[in-house]
């Protein structure tokens, strides 16, 4: 079945307490292991019936936030989803609580990994916060529907934001420029309500926090994220690690391009262009770079190449951008069906190759669970997920000729290079939500000010000057996971530095890296994410030293690329890095 036909029919609370109460009955004289694990059943498909319909509900909002059905429904699950919470709280206690645990585990029946999580669970939610956690939902709604339909003035047209960044990368300097400011003058219209927004986000969820007897919104924060395998203390150090070794050479990178660039210092303007001349941009339309991406998954790997089709033929692919349509871009499934979803915009830029790749590698992830993973575990927490991603954008890059042509290596350069200066903005966004969160009363102008100054640290070569509103230290407020995902960004960050250990074991044996990310992949959740990345043979980023080395292998592969021209004529090694 197509995506646009897959049939949408509301979960109710009445339906889920109805499950809740079976599994309970089923358990309540439970006198061997198995009757556990036939209960458990019960209880997946009720989480999966209304994990399957608010997908599709969100799904559908996103895909047209005004339209007035869904819109209802949004606020339906913004409603009821604490409710949910609260009987999935119910059942983790109860399953903690279960006699036979020590033998549901030795005997195979249940991956222990299951009972960490229950652990983590039942810190992230309690009743008491049911009111509180409705009111969140409803504002991260209200954000996303408000910037999916914010329209910025450019070049005597409106337009949203995901096309106008598209400008960001145009090979004058006067367009992306002028693009920059019409995003500020834009953002500083609406200033007033994003500082309320977020006040309220933060004031709300602090709220929170407290009730359930934490200092503050951080620890709650890392629960709901679901962390088994690190803590802030861990982010904390991965923090320090990134402005020693990577801030040093993300710096002097940028001002090596700013040299070749002829400009005497890098505007936010400047951030996404990594060399002199037009920027690489796809040779391919839309329906062009959908085939290439068949051909490329085909050769990469027969199975892979078999998802990929069945992708394409349910539509499962919505890359336009339009009107009312949200702004970001996201890979869901409907479990139900066993379909992932891919949401992009599409702008004419390299961004959208990336798009083909980064999101499939999360689909891929979801399908593999589909067919034998762990529910529960499904595909690991977003650290894992994130090497998904990331790490396919790099074993693509063997294919990019078929999208760039004679700018392929121009492409990868940038990619590679966007992929490391990446790292130090992706930890200031997780620095900033600790200060936010650990200081709630902060005003509007003063979390300006934190911004400002973690701009300073994590990225001292780039300068705001005499952008309207941008200036003041406003970047953050189009980062919409700041919003609407609390403590997500930095998966980013751990997973770019798995992906990089990924593109350096791919250019000595392709067919063995991608084994192990294959292996990787389907493992999911059901393994801690220390052991995922040890067994593929790679370093964890929290390892010491393991910062050094990325910047070190990113500097080779660079001079690699620019000293051997075309990476065909290298039969797909880029550089030796032995």
């Amino acid at each position: 079945m197509k995506v646009p036909d897959l049939p949408y029919l509301r979960y109710t609370v009445e339906q889920g307490k109805e499950a809740l109460e079976n599994f309970k009955a089923v358990i309540a004289d439970a006198d061997r292991a198995e009757i556990y694990v036939d209960a458990i059943v019960g209880m997946e498909e009720m989480f999966c019936e209304y994990e399957t319909a608010a997908s599709l509900a969100n799904c559908r909002f996103t895909l047209n936030t005004k339209d007035q059905f869904y819109q209802e429904e949004m606020a339906y699950y913004d409603e009821v989803s604490p409710i949910f919470s609260q009987m999935y709280v119910e059942y983790a206690k109860i399953m903690l609580a279960c006699p036979f645990r020590s033998e549901l585990v030795e005997k195979g029946l249940i991956n222990p990994r299951r009972f960490d999580k229950y652990e983590v669970l039942i810190k992230s939610f309690d009743d008491c916060i049911i009111e509180e956690a409705q009111i969140e939902n409803s504002i991260v709604t209200e954000y996303s529907k408000f910037m999916a339909e914010m329209k910025f003035d450019f070049d005597g047209e409106e337009m949203p934001l995901s096309v106008l960044r598209g400008y960001l990368e145009d090979s004058d300097r006067s367009v992306r420029e002028q693009a920059c400011c019409a995003i500020g003058i834009g953002l500083e219209k609406n200033a007033e309500r994003l500082d309320d927004i977020y006040d309220r986000l933060v004031k709300i969820r602090d709220k929170m926090a407290r009730k359930m007897g934490y200092k503050n919104f951080v620890e709650l924060g890392y629960y709901r994220m679901g962390r088994l395998d690190f803590d802030s203390d861990d982010i904390s150090k991965f923090r320090e690690n990134v402005v020693k070794s990577i801030v040093p050479i993300s710096s002097r990178i940028k001002n090596e391009i700013a040299s070749e660039l002829g400009i005497d210092k890098v505007m936010f303007y400047d951030d996404s262009v990594y060399s002199s001349g037009e920027a690489p941009k796809p040779i391919l339309n839309q329906s062009e770079i959908f085939e290439a991406a068949q051909e490329m998954y085909d050769d990469m790997d027969a199975e892979v190449g078999s998802f990929m089709a069945s992708m394409q033929e349910a539509d499962a692919f919505d890359v336009e951008s339009r009107d009312g349509k949200w702004g970001g871009g996201y890979c869901t499934a409907f479990e139900k069906y066993k379909q992932p979803f891919i949401l992009a915009n599409f702008n004419g830029t390299a961004s959208d190759i990336d798009v083909i790749t980064h999101e499939f590698g999360h689909a891929l992830a979801y399908g593999f669970g589909f067919e034998s993973g762990d529910r529960e575990l499904s595909i690991g927490g977003m650290e894992t997920a994130e090497c998904h991603s990331m790490s396919m954008e790099f074993f693509a890059w063997k294919y990019m000729d078929k999208f760039f042509g004679d700018s392929a290596d121009k492409y990868r350069i940038r990619h590679l290079l966007d992929a490391l200066t990446f790292i130090p903005y992706g930890t200031a966004v997780d620095e900033f939500q600790h200060i936010i969160y650990e200081d709630p009363n902060l005003t509007p102008e003063q979390r300006k000010g934190v911004w400002r100054d973690l701009e300073k640290k994590y990225r001292p070569y780039m300068s705001y000057e005499g952008i309207p509103y941008l200036e003041q230290g406003t970047r953050w407020q189009y980062q919409m996971h700041i919003y609407e995902s609390p403590f997500y960004y930095i998966d980013y960050c751990l997973a770019q530095t798995v992906s990089i250990g990924f593109l350096v074991e791919l250019q000595k044996d392709y067919i063995s890296a991608f084994a192990r990310y294959i292996d990787f992949v389907r493992a999911g959740g059901t393994k801690p994410f220390s052991v995922l990345v040890g067994e593929a043979g790679l370093k964890s980023p929290f390892d010491e030293g393991a910062l050094d080395e990325l910047a070190e292998s990113v500097t080779l592969i660079v001079e690699g690329l620019k000293d051997h021209g075309s990476s065909e004529e290298l039969d797909g090694q880029f550089v030796d890095v032995e």
